[in-house]
């Protein structure tokens, strides 16, 4: 059999290079550097990088798109066409918006002064819930952790306006002005509403107060990532009598639903402190809290003015972000978001050609077959959980690129009206509120996506043993139609082993083949498996981000997993695409150095450093530069890619490489 030469093609592009760096000594930079020097970060972003890009192109596409949509005179009312156009032209007209200010939520001021009693509280946190607004916790329909194939009621905790627990609870001088700067956020925004100063500073002061007793009874971020702490079913009987001050048989019926028979209370203790302070807390400082959660809900659909407010806290502040993004780009994000399966069914038949679907589906069945190889292969694990595994494995399904056609979502009772730009957001957030209701007590639909098509990104579902990845993602620099194998198993191939490893990961471990929480592992391969993912914690924990500021291992432990497994995983199914191809040197570039450049570049990033500082303290990702430097070091084959030696930066002696999957 004669072989075949790859086709040169310029996926990899030198000029995104800095080849005066040693690629042993500092991998990010070596690959990216020549693109960070090129791209530094605009005004209306806190960090700029290959998701961005293809943000931005998808957001331009989507915008054309909606152009043709939103010049349409003659269209049938219920449409999709007649939905995009009114729900788009709502949100663009300033005009419009700055000339009704805060008067479209003015009705809901009124009713929360007019509350008296506890009771009221409680009937106007389910009125809240309804419209789509979630003050104090919020409450949903979602698969049963412990029977996949049922939704269950699900409360969870929340109800705060800072994006992170420990914002509260934290003594740093970071925490510490973070706190500092809500409460003079909270007082500028009412003030904006017209309140005098003096008691818009006692709302601050109150609103601050009431959330830090809410964060105090929280779960960490770290702490919520526990599938089994966060699965705690009981009845509703129990539960009310758990919580004897709130009238949960009256919440359920101002939400239209009859009252289930079985509850998942992620946070019980969260939900003592509900229970406590529907007794203990004022009428009073519950009615400035509600007004809070309106305000702050519906900041970015009122005047420019409060618009603005909002932008300077939670992106110039707490992201470093310079200025807003332009009013379309903002409209197709809200668009997107709401109306994301409309505007989506238009996209693919524009964006996504069917052979780009059918060579995705190829790709994922030969980085199926990989994954089932090493698990077969893998020296620590037994017998026996290996063949769960492998069960699993074989029972995990795949979407890709868009749903089928009678798959999509139906928006008929979703109502959109011309000029009128926080009723649409209201009816949009209803919509979606009766979605996650009509689920409850109801058989799981595992076709329904979770994401619309256009979306830049991918994922896995434990409770659906199920990866997902839409058209948006499938596009350069992730997937290139025309590249080199390499190229692609460096780039989206690594992608698709990252949702499957995902599956395997420390949280997605503790889900079966059907997506049920339990226990399918060996006791001492449960401990050996610990024993490697703990390698990577103290990997990612010791590495350095802005001086002193280090990753956290155990937050983002999943995700390194995942990049762990999807490198070694991708690795061999490439190593298997090229076997019968004469190994052709593209750009000075052998195909295993193509691969780890790809990979790498997936990464690339420029980001401001109150936006790092964020994103460690929040994000379950690693940054870009740990999911290169940290990330590549575990990976046997990068060593011989690139000549690696002992006195190189990024060397990790072998004993010291986590290899897991």
């Amino acid at each position: 059999m004669s072989k075949k030469t790859q086709h040169e093609n310029l996926a990899i592009d030198p000029a995104n290079m800095d080849t005066t760096i040693a690629p042993g000594d500092d991998f990010f930079h070596y690959a990216n550097g020549g693109w960070i020097k090129n791209n530094p970060i605009g005004d209306e972003y806190s960090q700029y990088g290959a998701f961005t890009e293809l943000g931005e192109l998808t957001k331009k596409q989507l915008n054309e798109l909606i152009d043709e949509v939103s010049a349409l005179e003659n269209v049938e009312k219920g449409s999709s066409e007649q939905k995009i156009r009114d729900f788009y032209n709502s949100g663009i007209d300033t005009v419009r918006i700055n000339e009704l200010g805060i008067s479209p939520i003015m009705p809901d001021f009124e009713r929360i002064d007019k509350i008296n009693t506890h009771k009221g509280v409680q009937d106007e946190i389910a009125y809240l819930h309804s419209r789509g607004i979630s003050p104090a916790f919020s409450f949903f329909g979602s698969v049963d952790p412990g029977n996949s194939m049922i939704n269950i009621a699900t409360f969870n905790q929340g109800g705060l306006g800072l994006t992170d627990v420990e914002y509260y609870t934290k003594d740093d001088p970071k925490s510490k002005e973070i706190r500092r700067k809500y409460v003079s956020h909270i007082e500028r925004m009412f003030k904006l509403t017209g309140i005098p100063e003096k008691e818009a500073k006692e709302y601050a002061i109150d609103i601050m107060k009431f959330e830090t007793g809410l964060a105090e009874a929280s779960m960490t971020r770290l702490e919520a990532r526990d599938p089994m702490k966060t699965y705690n079913k009981m009845s509703f009987v129990k539960f009310q009598e758990k919580t004897p001050e709130y009238d949960w048989q009256a919440y359920f019926e101002t939400l239209g639903i009859e009252t289930p028979e079985e509850l998942n209370i992620r946070m019980p203790e969260f939900f003592t402190e509900i229970n406590n302070s529907i007794k203990n807390v004022p009428v009073d400082t519950w009615g400035k809290y509600l007004k809070w959660n309106v305000l702050n809900r519906n900041a970015n659909y009122l005047s420019e003015e409060i618009e603005k407010a909002d932008f300077d806290f939670y992106q110039a502040y707490l992201s470093g972000v310079k200025e807003m993004k332009p009013r379309w780009k903002r409209m197709t994000e809200n668009l997107s978001g709401y109306l994301g399966e409309p505007l989506g069914k238009i996209y693919v038949k524009k964006h996504f050609p069917p052979e780009a679907k059918e060579r995705m589906e190829n790709l994922v069945a030969n980085l199926k077959t990989s994954l089932g190889d090493r698990i077969r292969d893998l020296k620590w694990m037994s017998d026996s959980t290996r063949e769960k595994a492998l069960e699993k494995l074989e029972a995990m399904t795949v979407k890709v690129g868009y749903p089928d056609d009678d798959k999509w979502i139906d928006y008929s009772n979703f109502e959109v009206v011309e000029g009128d730009w926080l009723a649409n957001i209201y009816n949009g957030r209803k919509f979606f509120k009766q979605r996650s209701l009509d689920r409850i007590g109801e058989p799981v639909d595992r076709d329904e996506w979770i994401m619309p098509p256009q979306t830049v990104n991918a994922g896995y579902i434990p409770v659906y043993n199920q990866i997902v990845f839409p058209a948006g993602i499938l596009q350069p620099p992730f997937f290139f139609m025309d590249a080199d194998d390499p190229v692609n198993y460096g780039a989206i191939g690594v992608v698709i082993g990252h949702e499957m490893t995902h599956g395997f990961d420390d949280k997605g471990r503790q889900f079966d083949k059907d997506g049920n929480l339990t226990d399918w592992w060996q006791p001492a391969d449960a401990e050996k498996f610990e024993a490697q993912t703990k390698i990577l914690v103290d990997q990612f924990n010791n590495f350095t981000v802005l001086d002193s500021l280090h990753v956290s291992g155990e937050l983002t432990l999943g995700e390194n997993i995942a990049d762990n497994g999807g490198l070694n995983i991708s690795w061999d199914a490439m190593q298997k695409a090229i076997k019968n191809l004469e190994p052709a040197t593209i750009q000075g570039f052998t195909p295993e150095q193509r691969f780890f450049l790809a990979y790498a570049q997936l990464w690339r990033q420029t980001i401001r450093d109150a936006e790092m500082t964020r994103r460690l303290k929040e994000d379950v990702h690693s940054p870009g530069i740990a999911r290169v430097n940290a990330a590549l070091p575990n990976i046997w084959n990068f060593y011989k890619a690139f000549g690696i030696e002992k006195d190189d930066e990024l060397y990790v002696a072998e004993k010291e490489r986590a290899d897991i999957w």
